[in-house]
């Protein structure tokens, strides 16, 4: 079983068997990489599996190291889903860099927003894990705020929801790591865009353009 190169989650023909829809770019990878004939082998699922975990490996694996040479917070919980996005399902508006660069954005102000309102005259949430008013406030508050502005000006990326309480919690709240985290971000977001792309997937430079299906929700 082949795939159209250029087919994606949205535009999936009807003869592609229902077994094998949402594994579509499986045979985008494999015709590119000319192993077309590992489907006759495996099935789409597990070769698509393995495209997941190798990659989101590599992404988080050199982050890491980074951060571990750096002392900076170059990786953090919030990456993980981010990872996973950009492999599972890439041609997704929530994995396109657009959503994923300004949703963290947006998550990492109203998280800082929220902790210095409520949060940043208590003692840092490592010194103090215990739930008290002021975090509770600080939660809630930066995830609405979240997905207020996510959905206001359509970045929709759920990571970001990770990100905000990160922030809001204290458990990462100094203005310069929240630089380095967006850095951080944006350097998840140009592997995958590499790696995607190296692997002859059609992953967006910035944003996926709009299709039928989308419209519905755009007014």
């Amino acid at each position: 079983m082949t795939f159209p190169k250029q087919s994606n989650a949205r535009n999936m023909p009807n003869h592609v068997p229902v077994e094998h829809r949402g594994f579509e770019h499986v045979g985008v990878l494999l015709a590119h990489m000319r192993l077309q004939w590992l489907l006759e082998h495996f099935p789409p699922r597990l070769v698509w599996a393995i495209y997941v975990c190798v990659n989101g490996f590599i992404t988080i694996a050199l982050l890491a190291l980074l951060a571990l040479l750096t002392g900076s917070p170059f990786v953090f919980p919030s990456l993980g889903p981010t990872a996973y996005l950009f492999f599972f399902s890439p041609m997704a508006e929530a994995s396109s860099p657009r959503n994923t660069i300004l949703g963290h954005a947006i998550g990492l102000i109203c998280g800082y927003a929220a902790f210095e309102l409520t949060v940043a005259s208590r003692p840092p949430f490592g010194l103090h894990p215990g739930v008290h008013a002021a975090r509770v406030l600080a939660a809630a508050l930066s995830l609405s705020a979240t997905g207020a502005f996510m959905a206001l000006f359509r970045v929709s990326h759920p990571p970001a929801g990770a990100t905000t309480l990160i922030v809001s919690l204290g458990i990462i709240s100094q203005p310069r790591e929240l630089v380095i985290i967006e850095i951080a971000v944006i350097l998840l977001t140009a592997q995958a865009l590499a790696i995607n792309r190296l692997a002859g997937i059609p992953y967006p430079l910035w944003r996926n353009r709009q299709s039928p299906n989308n419209t519905a929700a755009d007014t």
